[in-house]
């Protein structure tokens, strides 16, 4: 039975008075920054009087954001840890709305700095020596600068950044908090609730009557709703395409993409390249199907896992395990890991209320926190080196730059935590003795391959389509958006779309499909990973070093040339090919296994 939050033991609970001692100090916090808002309000309009006005509000306005963040990231790990108390919702939309008045009082900044000239820009930073740090930024911004519009467009932007949010919103809430699936019958014949939390765990029974009724009662569920589920995410498409259009950019992809300054190249590299592999990915689902003595194979038959083995791992077992996987990095990345293992920096077991998943979280001046909900598991295990991964991302990048390089892009972010599992991949297999246990290993490897850069690229593949579509006047109807997912699915799967009827509707479910252009950065970063923990498993003391340096780097430069320096080119195919490289041979073990009738 699942504990109340104040069952728990301390020491598996994050440690938040870190950030503010208390809720008062939070309030009293939130009052100050309402302050300094209405302060900022003064600055409209002088940006550009001088070199030490350029100064005083780029610091003014960076400084507000920080403690900002630490607002916020308060508030939402609050609720977070329990959602069920009203006082940190009530935090949590105090906190957005903070953060929503900033970008109303700051909406001045971006239209006012892109009337200097490069003249101008070139005395001030030789007058003021203080700006010659934001060098870097004031360069990102002048990029854009056929983007940016007028300071009156800009403020209704911002204003109506809420409505803009209104399909996302919807959806979520109709996803999360209305609908209802209903019961279904567990492996022992029991009337069980059908959720988004369970499913997966349905879907992994080794009773195909158990995954299949689950599997027909969740897509028949999205099927009876399919026309509002398609309302809501044509509607997102349309204002991502609308504001692509004022933003004078081509496509929302390429508007999406230009916030990392990633060229649409990478994107069209990767489907090519997952496409070009997907005889891979058939040969694994037919060893699957052999597997499961199967003459039928079918959607709902790809989560059960193929292993007999029970790998498990007590917490501190996990945390032992991962700790000594990451000494590789050497003694500076270990001396962080061991504060974050030892200093209550991970939310570790599930209570009543708390959210679901797991995150690694935190801003500039806090500890890279983690929730977890510990189960004991193998998944488990690579969750927490997953997430161990971001945070010390986090916390290299802060330690090393300056608050206004003291994060990193969205496109390099799941590389540090794919590249921690990568590793721990490498250390089991090279550490496991019993092929038993190797069999598992491998299959947990294949399935994670499968659903990160396989499936990920697959929604890829969909949402540009969506896209494209709606820009040449296509109505996204349900119709429309279920014969083209099934059409995808099938090319990928190798699997009839006749046969899986009730997967057409998966695209209603998907999350991802309102992050704009979002998903295909897992496909990119797993391979990326992939390339790099192979460097840092066989490579040399340099490798490290380069990586570790990737690590610092923050957003001192654009994304593409941080991640080169760390010896990925994600510009060119290479890296997406010796990623495949390792799947294949990967798969030939597990083959060479079952030759064996290991797996028996």
């Amino acid at each position: 039975m699942t504990k109340q939050r104040n069952e728990i033991d301390d020491k598996y609970k994050w440690d938040l008075t870190t950030i503010f001692a208390t809720d008062q100090a939070w309030e009293a916090e939130l009052a100050a920054i309402q302050e300094e808002l209405e302060k900022a309000k003064d600055f409209v309009g002088h940006l550009l009087d001088s070199a030490a006005s350029l100064l005083e509000i780029s610091e003014f306005q960076l400084g507000l954001m920080r403690r900002i963040e630490s607002l916020y990231v308060y508030a939402s790990m609050k609720n977070d840890q329990d959602t069920r108390e009203g006082i940190y919702q009530e935090f949590q939309a105090k906190a957005m709305g903070v953060y929503s008045a900033y970008g109303q009082v700051f909406s001045f900044y971006e239209p006012e700095f892109l009337q200097i000239t490069d003249e101008q820009l070139a005395a001030f930073l030789e007058e003021e020596p203080a700006l010659k740090q934001y060098k870097h930024q004031f360069e990102t911004l002048l990029a854009q600068k056929a983007h940016v519009l007028s300071q009156e467009v800009e403020e209704v932007l911002a204003a109506t950044s809420e409505i803009f949010e209104a399909p996302s919103e919807t959806f979520s809430i109709l996803d999360n908090a209305s609908i209802q699936f209903p019961e279904i019958a567990d492996e022992d014949g029991h009337l069980v609730p059908l959720s988004h939390g369970s499913y997966i765990s349905y879907m992994e029974s080794k009773n195909r009557d158990v995954r299949q009724e689950a599997y027909e009662a969740m897509y028949g569920t999205y099927e009876q709703f399919q026309h509002t589920y398609a309302k809501t995410l044509q509607s997102n498409v349309k204002v991502n395409n609308l504001k692509a259009r004022l933003r004078k950019y081509s496509s929302a992809r390429e508007a999406a993409l230009s916030n990392n300054f990633i060229p649409e190249s990478v994107y069209e590299t990767l489907v090519a390249a997952v496409n070009k592999h997907l005889p891979l990915l058939h040969r694994y689902i037919n060893l699957r199907k052999e597997l499961l003595g199967l003459d039928d194979l079918r959607m709902y038959d790809m989560y059960t896992p193929l292993s007999e083995t029970d790998y498990k791992f007590t917490y501190e077992e996990a945390l032992a395990k991962a700790a000594d996987t990451l000494k590789i990095f050497g003694p500076e990345y270990s001396a962080i890991v061991d504060k974050a293992f030892s200093e209550r920096w991970i939310d570790v077991h599930e209570n009543e209320g708390k959210r679901s998943g797991a995150y690694s979280g935190g801003a500039y001046d806090t500890n890279a926190f983690m929730l977890l909900n510990w189960q004991d598991t193998l998944d488990n295990l690579y969750t927490l080196i997953h997430e161990t991964g971001h945070s010390l991302h986090s916390m290299f990048t802060r330690q090393n730059q300056p608050y206004v390089y003291g994060h990193y892009s969205i496109f390099l972010a799941e590389i540090a935590s794919t590249t921690n599992e990568n590793l721990l991949t490498e250390k089991l297999l090279a550490e496991v003795t019993d092929e038993k246990t190797r069999f598992a290993i491998l299959n947990h490897y294949l399935d994670g391959f499968r659903g990160t850069v396989f499936r990920q690229t697959q929604f890829a593949e969909f949402e540009q389509a969506i896209y494209k579509a709606d820009q040449e006047g296509q109505v996204l109807t349900a119709e429309f958006l279920n014969q083209l997912y099934a059409d995808i699915n099938a090319k990928y799967y190798g699997l009839s779309a006749e046969d899986n009827y009730e997967i057409q509707f998966e695209w209603a479910r998907i999350p991802h499909f309102y992050y704009n252009f979002y998903v295909y950065q897992y496909s990119t970063g797993f391979a990326a990973a992939s390339a790099l923990a192979n460097k840092i498993t066989y490579g040399t003391a340099e490798d490290k070093e380069n990586y570790l340096n990737y690590l610092k780097a923050g957003n001192s430069d654009y994304p593409l040339e941080v991640i080169k320096k760390a010896g990925v080119d994600m510009t060119k195919e290479d890296y997406l090919n010796d990623a495949f490289a390792v799947f294949e041979k990967r798969l030939t073990e597990l083959e060479e296994l079952v030759a064996k009738g290991v797996h028996k």
